[in-house]
């Protein structure tokens, strides 16, 4: 199982599962490649300075050509359907005294 890490602006990283394609091995038979993810940041928080203030940083950017009329994004990392937002950023706010929120994409 291979290993990814990516750091973000904030000093932040993320590392968890994510699939790769189907490899042949030394042996010829296909194998299959994952990276294990997670994401980091200082006291289990993913935001640690951005709109604190806030009791959920949510951010809204106006498009005109979607399917739906609203999408909301991901912006926890924690979401069952990556990179859409599924909720899960609650229960991680709730256990971390954290305040992310997805990116809401709104069709004009």
């Amino acid at each position: 199982m291979a290993t990814s890490m990516s750091t973000f602006g904030l000093g932040l990283g993320y590392t968890g599962q994510l699939p790769f394609r189907p490899v042949t091995g030394e042996t010829g038979r296909k194998q299959l490649r994952m990276a294990v993810v997670r994401a980091e940041g200082g006291g289990g928080g993913i935001n640690p300075e951005i709109r604190k203030n806030e009791e959920k940083v949510v951010d809204s950017v106006v498009v005109t050509e979607l399917s739906k009329n609203i999408t909301p994004y991901c912006r926890c990392w924690r979401s069952g359907t990556f990179p859409l937002c599924d909720g899960s950023h609650m229960k991680h706010n709730k256990a971390n005294g954290d305040n992310v929120g997805p990116l809401l994409l709104k069709k004009q």
